[in-house]
């Protein structure tokens, strides 16, 4: 393997050792073999992109070296520090760059999903224009982060975790460059703990490299790298691991499964993470991906933010976990969520919509049908503007609650059925 890497400096250096050790060149980039054919094509004929895949994969060391390829300059933001005053100050530097100089540039926003709709869609028309080729990166799945309108304009690349092979090739380049030879006996154990993460493992070598060689030769590896480990272990409750275990965390909870979510819950606390913040966001999966399947889920989380607040740890710990198991197995409907943003999007891109006479707080005489005067509860009217009634092409629009025939949504439904059957 060749060595063409950005200059190095001092290893004492504040720089973390994985952007020392960011290679240039593709020849020098290790892993996502099934990605070089596409890497091939993309070279003839460059287009947008996003690159998805977990912390540490090669994601943003592959966007440098894309760029580097086509000789064009490349802007980078933070989505997580990045709005769209931001985006539109460096969007107008590429433009300026463009039309003075006649240069393509290349746009790279990290982290990607963090950018609400409206950054997303500030995007759209720089993009449709071919104003500077764009590059996007995100550990998160591109078809629920991202925007259709943004996403039908980018091609999604998917990366992998790294092998613990690669891992190590990757460790035994950077031991190379260390000139640390005593560090060598740590590379395999340090390529089986890290899941695949080079960044990570980059950080613990340069951990390693703080010790001295009479520490090292006194001490076992094992009982070194736990040490190493329980210091890394730390939860960066402002970084992007904070985002990444919460969103673990309730991907778990979505999926089912209690004994992972029961995991990430374990993780977050001994990490120091705000019980009270694990309690919000309990409550808000409890109606965004429960629903109307099990209504008391909702009741289970708003009471476990209360024992939260008033208890507090360590003892609200089991009240999460009840918590956390409960909404695991817990029959799933987000038809709720969905049936609120689809109706959102819709008085968003249509004028005032109008009250219909009978529904007005002027309604009695007005035709207005009182439904407890009927023995079922429940009358046939109208509760829609009629303006929208008469327009048949918004009917389907107007479906906005499309029921999930699980648990105790199943039974609503049935029921609600049943009132025109009688």
């Amino acid at each position: 393997m060749t060595q063409n890497f950005l200059p190095l400096g001092d290893f004492s250096s504040s720089i973390p050792l994985a952007h020392r050790l960011r290679p240039k060149v593709l020849s020098d980039f290790v892993g996502q073999e099934k990605l070089r054919p596409l890497i091939k094509a993309w070279s003839k004929s460059p287009h947008h992109l996003v690159l998805w895949g977990p912390p540490g994969c090669g994601k943003t060391t592959l966007v440098y070296i894309l760029a580097e390829t086509t000789g064009r300059k490349i802007f980078t933001l933070n989505a997580v520090t990045a709005g769209i005053p931001e985006l539109r100050k460096m969007i107008a530097e590429i433009q300026d760059l463009k039309n003075l100089q006649g240069k393509e540039s290349i746009l790279f926003i990290d982290e990607i999903h963090r950018f609400n709709k409206a950054q997303q869609d500030a995007l759209l028309p720089y993009l449709e224009h071919g104003d500077f080729l764009f590059f996007g990166a995100t550990t998160e799945y591109p078809q629920t982060s991202l925007n259709r309108p943004l996403l039908s304009r980018l091609r999604p690349w998917q990366l992998v975790n790294l092998s613990e092979t690669e891992i190590m090739d990757i460790l035994k380049v950077a031991l190379k460059e260390m000139s640390r030879p005593s560090l060598e006996s740590f590379i395999a154990p340090i390529a089986k703990r890290v899941n695949g993460d080079a960044r990570l493992a980059l950080s613990i070598l340069s951990n390693l490299s703080g010790f001295t060689i009479e520490t090292l030769a006194s001490s076992d590896s094992e009982s070194i790298l736990k040490e190493i480990f329980s210091l890394l272990r730390n939860y960066y409750k402002t970084g992007d691991r904070h985002y990444d275990i919460i969103s673990a965390f309730i991907k778990s909870i979505r999926g089912s499964d209690p004994n992972a979510a029961i995991l990430w819950l374990a993780i977050m606390l001994d990490g120091g993470e705000d019980p009270e913040f694990i309690a919000r966001r309990l409550m808000i999966l409890s109606s965004e991906d429960i629903g109307l399947a099990n209504g008391q889920a909702l009741q289970i989380a708003a009471n476990a933010h209360y024992v939260v607040k008033t208890v507090g740890m360590p003892e609200a710990r089991i009240t999460l976990s009840h918590a956390v198991i409960y909404l695991s197995l817990s029959a799933k409907s987000n038809s709720a969520y969905l049936a609120i943003n689809q109706a959102m999007s819709f008085v968003e891109k249509n004028s005032t919509i109008s009250i219909p006479a009978h529904l007005s707080n002027q309604a009695w005489g007005s035709g207005y049908q009182y439904p407890h005067d009927d023995p079922r509860g429940w009358v046939e009217q109208n509760y829609f503007p009629p303006e929208l009634l008469a327009r048949p092409e918004l009917r389907s629009e107007l479906n906005f609650y499309r029921p999930k025939l699980v648990g105790n949504e199943q039974r609503l439904n049935e029921w609600r059925s049943s009132l025109k059957e009688k």
